[in-house]
């Protein structure tokens, strides 16, 4: 049989079948033995092949074989920096939810995630949440993100899920895909699927006033079904993202105003640090790239970790 991963808890994987039926799934004990260096070697999202077996009258299937992935997002794992860890597989678009304060969500974290959506081939929508709330300070803030992000090619959205302010734009970008909503702990991921479709009812918690922390609810990956012919992959809350198998040399061709610039370098190895006549550092000189973007990528290229610490993925 053939079914969809709807939901991984490290040791049990929900399977869905073409025909609706569902199966808790197990993997067999030789599939951990293949070279996956991920701490999940399978992800939801997974399109995947299954054998029934039945115990004590309850039917569990066995999974055998993974079908190709068309991408997936991937960061480090936990506790095994040199292992890795698939948030989820075959996604269409990820939406990043940012929020400006409470919590805050710093231009690393927003840098360090779109690069990797970029290296996997995974559209990116950034979602600014909680305008609501903001006074007109932090606003211009949002702007100024919205405009440095809208140059590059991302497409940015204003939205409060408590309000339902532009919550339509972002359904209408849903219809007929898969797509995965992401960011720290209170941000506002489950308070904006409830928005999206409300019969969800998934769990919300209040920010931690101590440190301006969202207390995290999803304590594993989940997709849903959505009455709009919709999928949504609700995940854990990160708290820092960490660069996957990325050489020096190839860092910037994810950074795409970066990319748009490389040709125009004197050197075709140039790093955009140190070397004369540089596309990257010119265009920085002149206001055309932010200097934010330029100090992630310093920040990634020197290899210097941001917290990867993330609330309770489960990597067992």
């Amino acid at each position: 049989m053939t079914g969809l991963v709807y939901k991984s808890t490290g040791s049990w994987y929900t399977v869905k079948t073409n025909l609706g039926a569902t199966y808790q799934c197990r993997i067999k004990g030789k599939f951990r033995l293949k070279g996956i260096k991920s701490t999940n070697p399978i992800a939801v999202g997974d399109i995947v092949d299954f054998e029934l077996e039945t115990n004590n009258d309850d039917e569990t299937g066995v999974i055998h074989n993974i079908h190709e992935r068309t991408n997936y997002i991937v960061r480090k794992s936990v506790n095994l920096s040199k292992q890795t860890h698939i948030i989820a597989s075959n996604v269409d678009q990820v939406f990043l939810l940012v929020t400006i304060d409470n919590p805050p969500t710093f231009t690393s974290f927003i840098d360090r995630f779109l690069v990797t959506a970029e290296a996997y081939h995974v559209k990116t929508v950034l979602l600014f949440n909680k305008v609501d709330t903001y006074s007109e300070e932090t606003l211009d803030e949002v702007r100024y993100l919205a405009h440095v992000y809208r140059n590059i090619g991302y497409e940015c959205i204003g939205i409060s899920a408590e309000t339902g302010k532009n919550i339509d734009k972002v359904k209408a970008l849903m219809i007929g895909k898969v797509s995965m909503f992401a960011g720290h702990s209170g941000v506002g991921k489950s308070t904006l699927v409830n928005a999206i479709e409300p019969g969800l009812d998934l769990k919300t918690k209040a920010i931690s006033s101590q440190h301006s922390q969202g207390q995290h609810t999803t304590t594993f990956a989940e997709m849903f079904d959505l009455s709009f012919d919709a999928k949504i992959i609700d995940t854990p809350g990160i708290k820092g993202f960490g660069i996957v198998d990325m050489d020096k040399e190839e860092v910037a061709d994810y950074f795409p105003e970066f990319f748009k610039l490389k040709q125009d370098c004197k050197f075709n190895n140039c790093l955009h640090k140190e070397e004369p006549k540089c596309a990257v550092k010119d265009a920085l000189d002149r206001d055309e790239i932010a200097i934010s973007r330029y100090r992630s990528y310093l920040q990634i290229l020197e290899g210097e970790d941001e917290h990867y610490r993330t609330d309770n993925w489960e990597e067992k």
